[in-house]
């Protein structure tokens, strides 16, 4: 069912300076930057091996991301794991009595099929499942 962890997702608070950080001091390339609209955020990600890192800043004052930011400040948001079918393992984990934020699967950034996992459900982590370009 999941594979990997995809992504891991940090709120920050100034794209351009976390940006600067991971290429500055940890020597990492951001690949890609994008705004995904219907979630009011714009990311930037970089390759760690397999796994990804995704910054993430909101583009509006009451976007996820920015109430996120405004209760607990910049720092990890969420998990991401990847799985080859989002929807059917969305499924299953409704069935194993896991809350749900996506019921079905949604576009998300880099043109990835996405759900998340309510943290109430996960140990306190946001957790989104992720796959199927």
């Amino acid at each position: 069912m999941i594979s990997h962890i995809e992504h891991i997702g940090i709120a920050v608070a100034n794209l351009e300076e976390a940006i600067a950080y991971y290429e500055n001091v940890l020597g990492l390339s951001c690949y890609a930057i994008e705004e995904v609209e219907d979630q009011a955020v714009k990311t930037a990600f970089f390759r760690v091996g397999e796994t990804k890192i995704e910054l993430l800043y909101p583009t509006s004052p009451d976007s996820p991301v920015a109430k996120f930011l405004e209760k607990k400040g910049p720092g990890i948001h969420h998990l991401a794991f990847a799985t080859d079918d989002v929807e059917k393992t969305l499924q299953d984990m409704e069935k194993k009595g896991v809350r749900m934020i996506d019921k079905k699967p949604r576009k998300g950034a880099e043109g990835l099929k996405i759900g998340f996992l309510h943290p109430h459900s996960t140990g306190g982590v946001l957790t989104e499942i992720c796959g199927e370009k």
